[in-house]
């Protein structure tokens, strides 16, 4: 017996056929975020800092992690975060663009493609429960879903949760960002004790709250902590 049609995939798809979808960022008929300006992206190249992932001269550890080493394993960023990646993460997190967690994502999976990272399951940085009903949805949880769905990996995003509100990041200095963090996060349980977790967001600064989702996360006995963003602020080595 054939299954039944998914009707809403299909009313979907005839929309898209009907109505190109336009690109988030430059507004042409032709997808979400169209080629022209996916080929605008700047991507990081190494070599980077071993730790937070930052651009570097050599393959060392930058001044700031030299100085404030970070608990993580490790970050990863896909481009810098400005131009073209900006404008389309800004559109998804803020504009309610949902359906720009497929092209995004797809750039995370390519980057972990060329860029393999250790992980057993994908877990997305939480929201706030009052956030999460301001924005109804959490851009991170759908990031993760795109990247589990390519890997063949479990996402689970009931697991770490955001028990304390915070302030908004922009504009604190690194260590206030530590602070502002610090005991936001906790595991609901120790179902992840033993295995490799790739924590997944769409920008970092400083790393200070993908830091304290790993330190929630180590607590409970996860055995590694990746951090994988879309896109972080362009950085000098000096």
């Amino acid at each position: 017996m054939n299954p039944l049609p998914d009707w809403h995939a299909t009313s979907q798809g005839l929309l898209d056929v009907l109505f190109p979808p336009r690109c988030a960022v430059c507004h042409r008929a032709a997808g979400w975020l169209c080629s022209t300006c996916l080929e605008e992206i700047e991507f990081i190249r190494p070599p980077v800092c071993p730790l937070c992932g930052r651009p570097t001269r050599i393959s060392r550890h930058c001044p700031s992690c030299k100085n404030m080493p970070l608990s993580i394993d490790g970050i990863r960023a896909v481009g810098y975060l400005e131009g073209t990646l900006q404008t389309a993460i800004h559109r998804f997190k803020y504009s309610n663009v949902r359906a720009l967690a497929t092209p995004l994502g797809k750039l995370a999976i390519e980057y972990l493609s060329s860029n393999p990272l250790p992980m057993d399951v994908v877990v997305p940085v939480p929201l706030h429960p009052r956030r999460l009903r301001e924005r109804g949805y959490n851009q991170a949880a759908l990031l993760a879903k795109e990247i589990g769905a390519s890997v063949d990996l479990p996402v689970i995003d009931d697991v770490l949760l955001r028990v304390r509100s915070t302030m908004p990041q922009v504009g604190l200095a690194a260590a206030q960002r530590r602070e502002n963090v610090r005991g936001a996060f906790q595991c609901a349980d120790s179902s992840l004790a033993g295995l490799r977790v790739l924590l997944v967001d769409d920008v970092c600064t400083t790393g200070a709250t993908l830091d304290a989702c790993s330190a929630a996360l180590r607590d409970t006995g996860v055995k590694l902590v990746w951090g994988l963003v879309l896109a972080r602020e362009r950085w000098h080595d000096h």
